[in-house]
Formats: structure tokens, sequence, C-alpha cells
């Protein structure tokens, strides 16, 4: 293998640009990186490891948390940089629990109780948006948006919401990654109102489908940063 490699080697192999290479040394994701004589940069095969494993880690996990990976294994932490990625790889996990549980619901058509918390028809936008796990905030767009409808209570003014509203949120939640649209969310949510729940199956079938594809990219993703931690606990044998 090449010793060492021009930014221009490393940004054709990963079809990125060199500015985006120098983005993330500027970031303070690589380890130092040598100069030549003539002040440019020479990538050793350590940092063409780092490129590869925050290009493969983007695909399944969020910008700051890849960031924050990156950054704690330049800085000797390798251990919490790996349960950083547990810990995503866990969420992703309780997505999917969360999507099943909804879709088992809905095929029960058992709308009394969820998580063992009973449904009313005067909820609170805290209380719905905590069973939905989710903002207030989204909430509050989705019914703007005109997914959703609310009550206003006669006392205090706060918006509260029925069992057929929360239902629609629920859906909303475990689908909003899956479909993009608010035309075609509205069209679910009527085939939802109408019983029609082959529609509603299969939006949550590929929304499962999803998840499984993010989990196997998120694995690919681990499986380079595990290449990557290599190089350090290399470096560290050769030091001892």
């Amino acid at each position: 293998m090449t010793n060492t490699f021009t930014p221009v080697q490393i940004a054709n192999e990963l079809n990125i640009s060199t500015t985006t290479l120098r983005r993330y040394e500027e970031q303070g994701l690589l380890p130092d990186v040598p100069r030549t004589i003539g002040n440019h940069r020479s990538y050793l095969p350590i940092h063409f490891q780092a490129f590869i494993t925050i290009r493969s880690l983007l695909q399944g996990y969020d910008i700051p948390t890849v960031y924050e990976v990156m950054r704690k294994i330049k800085n000797g932490d390798q251990v919490q940089a790996l349960w950083l990625v547990n810990n995503q790889l866990y969420l992703n996990q309780v997505e999917k629990q969360r999507v099943e549980e909804i879709l088992m619901l809905i095929k029960n058509a058992d709308f009394s109780k969820y998580r063992n918390v009973k449904m009313t028809n005067a909820m609170t936008i805290g209380k719905v948006a905590e069973m939905a796990g989710v903002n207030a905030s989204a909430i509050r767009h989705w019914e703007k948006e005109g997914l959703i409808v609310s009550e206003r209570d006669k006392e205090n003014g706060y918006r509260i919401f029925n069992v057929v509203e929360l239902r629609k949120i629920l859906v909303i939640s475990s689908l909003r990654k899956t479909i993009y649209y608010i035309e075609n969310m509205k069209e679910l949510l009527k085939a939802f109102e109408l019983q029609s729940y082959s529609k509603i199956d299969q939006a949550f079938q590929l929304a499962l489908q999803n998840l499984n594809e993010k989990l196997v990219t998120q694995f690919k993703g681990a499986a380079q940063l595990m290449k990557y931690v290599d190089f350090y606990t290399e470096e560290d044998r050769t030091c001892k």
C-alpha cells in the first residue's frame, strides 16, 4: 500500500472534493496531517482510513454524532466513541420497536391504551407528544399543515386532543421519516380514517424496511470505524 497520498488521490478515490477533505480536517476530525517541504498536505494510511470512516458513518449516522465520534478518537477516547455509535444503534432499535408496536395497535383495533397509558378525549399537547415520542413543536407543525386538528380548552385555551387525533399523531410519528410529502401523508391518514388498513400496513412495512436498511448501513460504518481504531491500537503497540 502507498505510504502517502495527495489530497487529489484521496478525493478521486472517494469521489468527493478536496474542499471536503480540508473541511473535515478543519473540523478536527483527523489526526494531525504532515506537510511536504513545499507545504503540501501529505496524507498517511491512517488519514485515508479516517476519510473512509467518515464517509461510511455519514451514510447511517447523523452528522453531529459522526463528528463527535471522530474527534473523540483523535483525542484518544476510542471507548467513548464506540459508546456513541452504540447509542445510535440502540435508538434505531427503539424506533423499530415503536413502529412495530403502533402497527400492532392498529391491526388489533385497540386504541384504549398505548404503552399502558390510557387514552382519553381530552389530552394535552404535552401528553400526546410524550406518548408519540416527538416534540410538541412537531405536533403544532402537523396541525398547521392540516394533518391533525385540536380543540381548545374552554378554561385556559390550551390545545386538547381526542383519541382519534392521537391515533393520527402516532401514525405520523412512525412514518414521518418514510413519507416525506404532506399530501402523501394526508392521503394515508384519509385511508386510516376509512379503515383501509392495507395501505397503512404497506406504509409501515416500508418504514420497517428502511429501518432494516439503516441498520445494515450503520454496521458497515461501524466496521470501517473499527479498522480506523485499529490504527491507534497498532500505534500503541509500537510505542510500547
